[in-house]
């Protein structure tokens, strides 16, 4: 296997882990990344898919007595009936539209401009948000009520297009509906899980003929790098949240869309899309 291959595999893995669960987005980071280490063909697209499930599988592992107590209790207990019934009701919006817009979306919106400028976009409203903030009404995850987990679910479907961030379209969307920062975001983890396991099993059912058992070294080596980085930056996270708020990750957008704008105009022919 070359060496060089596997280097570009636990970049990417590094990516896409310090990425997903970031409002900077990790997709639109992948493209980027993808594009300039020419990494970003059709078989590219398949390691994507699945670093992407190596980086969910952090969320799991970390929530994992969480996620336990939920499935053992879900029989009998409401509120985790409850608790289902919006991460369901909150994941429906962006299958939906996922199935009905995705190939469209990827046709056209997926290549470095349209990226860098929904990365300024995005932080702008970042910005806007954290300087007009909403009283927090919903201290706990488990007060969310069932529109309000629709709502947050059409706001996670802003996210098809690449650079938006879906965890910063679902942390930003449910505190302008009112959650309090920290419930937000462990929303936004949750809500990953389906959302990401449904869309990986999709992309690879669709790509299968893609899949060589020969590439098995490039996606354990990506896979291993996503699901550690990721780890470390689902708890770095949630340690900085304590503190402090959002306006960082909105001037990094802002910055790092106008580089790519200026670089990729100045050095780089722009590639992908129509």
């Amino acid at each position: 296997m070359d060496l060089i291959i596997l280097l570009k595999a636990a970049i990417l893995g590094i990516v896409e882990g310090l990425t997903e669960f970031l409002p900077i987005s990790s997709t639109g980071h992948l493209i980027i990344v993808g594009d300039l280490l020419n990494f970003n063909d059709a078989r590219g697209k398949v390691f994507e898919i699945a670093i992407q499930l190596a980086a969910i599988l952090a969320v799991v592992w970390e929530y994992r007595l969480t996620i336990f107590d939920i499935i053992v209790l879900l029989p009998t207990e409401r509120k985790a009936q409850r608790f289902a019934i919006n991460i369901i009701l909150a994941f429906l919006p962006a299958a939906v539209l996922g199935l009905l817009f995705a190939k469209t979306i990827k046709t056209y919106l997926f290549n470095p401009l349209s990226v860098a400028t929904a990365f300024v976009i995005g932080g702008i409203l970042i910005l806007i948000i954290e300087n007009n903030p909403r009283r927090a009404r919903i201290q706990d995850i488990d007060e969310i009520t069932w529109t309000g987990a629709i709502k947050i679910g059409f706001a996670q479907a802003l996210s098809m297009i690449p650079g938006t961030s879906r965890s910063g379209a679902t942390i930003i969307g449910g505190m302008f509906l009112g959650l309090e920062r920290r419930v937000a975001t462990e929303f936004s983890f949750f809500l990953a899980i389906p959302t990401m396991f449904a869309a990986t099993l999709y992309d690879v059912y669709k790509h299968k003929d893609l899949l060589h058992f020969s590439d098995f070294p490039v996606f354990l080596v990506g896979g291993l790098t996503s699901f550690i980085s990721a780890f470390i930056a689902v708890r770095g996270l949630l340690r900085y949240i304590s503190k402090n708020n959002f306006i960082i990750f909105a001037w990094y957008r802002i910055a790092f869309g106008l580089l790519l704008i200026i670089v990729y105009s100045a050095f780089i022919p722009w590639q992908g899309g129509d």
